[in-house]
């Protein structure tokens, strides 16, 4: 535990999360993979990722009420850190009475893993239907195959750049058949 003899630890000098994993998890623009590695990675740098891997080797269980407060406070504070990065809905799902942040990490890692093959069927009937009159230009249309492939990456189902480029082609607009028969 990285803390000074009065009990303080680095991870409560943290102010804003958000400065450090500016993704905010969500259910329908899924970067669940980008997510949790830029929090690990946090986390770890503050040497409280065992309050989300039950895999990490704890510390020895604590021996006074100072020590027994300050893990409270800790998994306290990484709990916040979690219901920080996620939206609102997310947070609506997982929050519960007396949880703890493993707790929170775990359902969170449930709903993005264990419905990954229902998450692929989806993602792939978006990517494959998106044609750029949707949208008010050729580039939010880029944009959303570009996030749409990403997505599906995220859920172990990564979309080639040749099948990215034959969407794009076959969803242009009209105005661009010149561009698709260059192409």
């Amino acid at each position: 535990m990285t803390s000074n003899k009065q009990g303080f630890h680095t991870a409560l000098a943290v102010s804003n999360i958000k400065n450090h994993v500016s993704i905010v998890l969500e259910l329908e623009n899924v970067q669940y993979t980008n997510e949790v590695e830029l929090f690990k990675i946090y986390v770890c740098s503050h040497r409280v990722l065992h309050h989300i891997i039950p895999s990490i080797p704890v510390l020895p269980p604590p021996s006074t009420d100072e020590e027994k407060d300050i893990r409270l406070t800790l998994d306290a504070t990484v709990f916040q850190w979690i219901y920080t990065t996620i939206s609102q809905d997310l947070l609506h799902t997982i929050l519960e009475p007396d949880s703890t942040a493993e707790q929170a990490w775990t359902w969170l890692h449930g709903i993005f893993q264990d419905n990954r093959h229902s998450r692929v069927v989806s993602l792939k009937q978006k990517f494959s239907t998106t044609i750029m009159i949707d949208f008010p230009g050729v580039s939010a249309y880029c944009q959303r195959l570009k996030v749409l492939a990403d997505q599906l990456k995220c859920v172990g189902s990564p979309v080639s750049n040749d099948r990215l480029v034959l969407q794009l082609v076959a969803g242009l607009a009209e105005a661009y058949n010149g561009v698709v028969t260059l192409l």
